[in-house]
């Protein structure tokens, strides 16, 4: 699974011209899953992202986390975090998980994210959609299970 985090002071998604999906402070989460993905590694990367430590404390210090700040979780899955650009100029998407699949792993991962945090809004699973964020930070971090035991 890959993971795109980005800090930020609101975001939302939208499809066919309506929001299905706004937050204020918290995080934007990219979700992708590639083969060999489980739904085992699920609630170690739940409790990894709610629980990161990236926001300002009372001494402006980076020191809490979504948990603690009472923040929010737009989680938009993005099959694109395995694009493979190694060769050619067109990426492959050779390494993504069969969709079924993926939207599988995708809403068991908003479910244990909904158990850590109040307010966790999704977008839709297959859909175009148009992000519209704005960057706290900037502060983005990238999560890899092949870089997680």
């Amino acid at each position: 699974m890959r993971f795109v985090i980005q800090r930020v002071n609101h975001a939302n998604v939208t499809v066919d011209g309506n929001v299905i999906g706004s937050i204020g402070k918290g995080l934007l989460v990219l979700f992708g899953a590639g083969e060999g993905d489980d739904e085992s590694m699920l609630p170690k990367f739940a409790d990894k992202i709610a629980k990161m430590r990236i926001f300002h404390d009372e001494n402006d210090k980076i020191n809490l986390s979504l948990q603690d700040i009472d923040g929010e979780m737009l989680v938009v899955s993005q099959f694109t975090l395995y694009a493979d650009c190694r060769k050619g100029n067109r990426p492959s998407f050779f390494d993504a998980l069969e969709p079924q699949a993926a939207n599988e792993l995708y809403e068991k991962f908003v479910a244990l994210c909904r158990e850590r945090v109040r307010k966790v809004e999704t977008g839709s699973f297959g859909a175009y959609m148009k992000v519209d964020l704005e960057n706290d930070g900037p502060f983005t971090i990238v999560l890899d299970s092949r870089d997680m035991k």
